[in-house]
């Protein structure tokens, strides 16, 4: 469990499905998200056997419930990535209801130390599509730096997209 000012961040857990449902499940808000789910038996599938129970297990994506401490509402969920031994990729996701007020810099900022700091790993990075502005200013207001720029290199949801890039090494870490 990770703790922050305002946020517990937590293993996601079979009672979370109906919220991660409410949030995950809006189409346009989540238009560059690669998992949109249809129904709430597919956000309880997940939960129960597509994500790690323990982080960093090679290979496996391992989910944190973004918890508001004060009032217990689930605000979102990021996800970690162990793509090896010495790398992670992060993906987070808010509630549009809970969008605006920080929490997603609070909760990667957590989240970046746990993996830098506790899991000793090399590399964090993220994959985002340029067209995605606030995901972009979020990852630059981390301090990620932009590595690379593919062209078309993506086919997401009938079409070929663009993939950003942005990493930061354990050494540039500040937390």
């Amino acid at each position: 469990m990770i703790t922050t000012p305002r946020l517990t961040l937590r293993p996601l857990i079979s009672e979370d499905a109906p919220h991660v449902f409410e949030y995950r499940s809006d189409k346009e808000a989540n238009e560059f998200q690669g998992w949109v789910p249809e129904s709430l038996a597919e956000v309880k599938e997940f939960i129960q056997t597509k994500i790690a129970t323990e982080p960093d297990q090679e290979g496996t994506w391992f989910q944190l419930a973004i918890v508001e401490t004060e009032t217990q509402k689930l605000v979102g969920d990021a996800g970690i990535h162990f793509q090896s031994r010495d790398q992670v990729e992060l993906g987070c996701t808010l509630n549009t209801a809970f969008q605006g007020q920080g929490y997603a810099t609070e909760a990667m900022k957590s989240i970046m130390g746990f993996v830098f700091e506790e899991l000793q790993k090399h590399r964090i990075m993220t994959s985002i599509d340029p067209r995605n502005v606030a995901s972009i200013k979020l990852v630059e207001r981390l301090g990620m730096r932009k590595e690379a720029h593919f062209v078309q290199s993506y086919f997401f949801k009938g079409e070929w997209t663009d993939d950003v890039v942005y990493a930061m090494l354990q050494s540039e870490w500040k937390g």
